[in-house]
């Protein structure tokens, strides 16, 4: 099976290259974020017509994560359980399903805007209410993986200059210590090739030629439980979907596993 996760920035944007992509690409399962679409503008048909059932966490506007599957599509859970609000709104930040025997979470972590923003502290509280909410998951029997757009660097190694975000979100203590402790439920990081230069970066900014001088971030990730962990036969990101005239800034995360 293969099951990918790509931040798409704009689902409606960029639907041919998906529909290409998934088609060239083999991908069976797909997490989807930041569709910035309502339910009623999510292209469910075209995708239907390619041969992809789709679940939809989706009100518009920047948000919204989607699950993509050609192997099944069962058990949905839209929306973080007991996730908290952000200005009085569970924003559609996380959907979950069962596809094919594998239990498959896609999620879009806040970005936290600044460190001394409202928006910071939901982001750690929302991580904290993820973690409970995938802690059964991710200590089951059966294959279970958390997938998105985390809006976290784990490391120094995974930005492409450390000193460039000093002070800034997506690399400070707080956030990778929330990181640290979702994988304490049982979740390890599936590090991918970057089948270019020596690290898996999946984010390059759209500004400053920051793709061709590869100024990029990992902050895609798939956290995997034993049993997806220990099917995985390859992951890469597919940095070739980053370029070309209308292409996301994110590149997809692709895993393939022996189940």
């Amino acid at each position: 099976m293969r099951i990918a996760t790509w931040n798409v920035n704009s689902i409606t944007a960029r639907l041919p290259r998906l529909l290409a992509w998934l088609e060239s690409s083999g991908t069976d399962v797909l997490c989807v974020q930041e569709t910035k679409c309502t339910l009623e503008q999510f292209p469910a048909e075209a995708l239907r017509e390619a041969g992809y059932e789709a679940a939809v966490n989706a009100t518009g506007r920047w948000n919204g994560v989607a699950l993509l599957s050609r192997v099944g599509l069962t058990d949905v859970v839209t929306g973080l359980p007991d996730g908290p609000d952000y200005e009085g709104v569970q924003e559609p930040r996380a959907i979950s399903a069962t596809c094919g025997g594998v239990r498959v979470w896609s999620v879009y972590v806040p970005n936290g805007r600044e460190v001394d923003h409202d928006h910071y502290a939901y982001k750690l509280r929302w991580l904290e209410a993820l973690r409970q909410a995938v802690a059964a998951d991710a200590a089951g029997t059966l294959p279970f993986a958390v997938l998105g757009d985390f809006n976290i660097a784990p490391a120094d190694e995974d930005v492409w200059d450390p000193a460039v975000f000093v002070g800034a979100t997506h690399v400070t203590p707080a956030e990778r210590e929330a990181l640290a402790t979702l994988r304490e439920a049982g979740l390890s990081d599936v590090v991918p090739r970057p089948l270019k230069y020596d690290h898996p970066y999946t984010y390059w900014d759209y500004r400053q030629l920051s793709f061709p001088k590869n100024k990029g971030m990992r902050i895609d990730l798939v956290y995997g439980n034993a049993p997806f962990a220990g099917a995985v036969k390859d992951s890469y990101v597919d940095r070739e979907e980053r370029k070309g005239k209308g292409a996301s800034d994110h590149a997809p995360v692709v895993v393939d596993l022996d189940v």
